[in-house]
């Protein structure tokens, strides 16, 4: 069952993520194996971001490698909202 996951941290900037981002590449992880898809938005140091995965078990597994760089990087996640999905209609 596919599942979103949505991420509403306190403060995130776009030059943040953008390092999140660029580290995980750099590990070899990014995009991680389950990861249907992912979206960041927004502006200033409000940006949220949201995931769809094919698995709660390949969502916690990415977790484990993906905590460490955003303490690194300074950023609290918060508690992420996570739905399971009904339907998904893509183009």
């Amino acid at each position: 069952m596919s599942l979103v996951i949505r991420f509403a941290p306190p403060s995130l900037t776009a030059e943040q993520y953008d390092e999140v981002v660029r580290r995980l590449n750099e590990d070899g992880v990014f995009p991680a194996d389950g990861l249907d898809y992912e979206l960041c938005f927004g502006s200033g140091d409000q940006f949220k971001v949201s995931q769809v995965w094919d698995s709660r078990e390949q969502m916690e597994a990415f977790g484990e490698r993906l905590r460490p760089i955003l303490n690194e990087v300074g950023i609290n996640p918060g508690e992420p909202e996570v739905l399971e999905v009904h339907n998904i209609i893509k183009q």
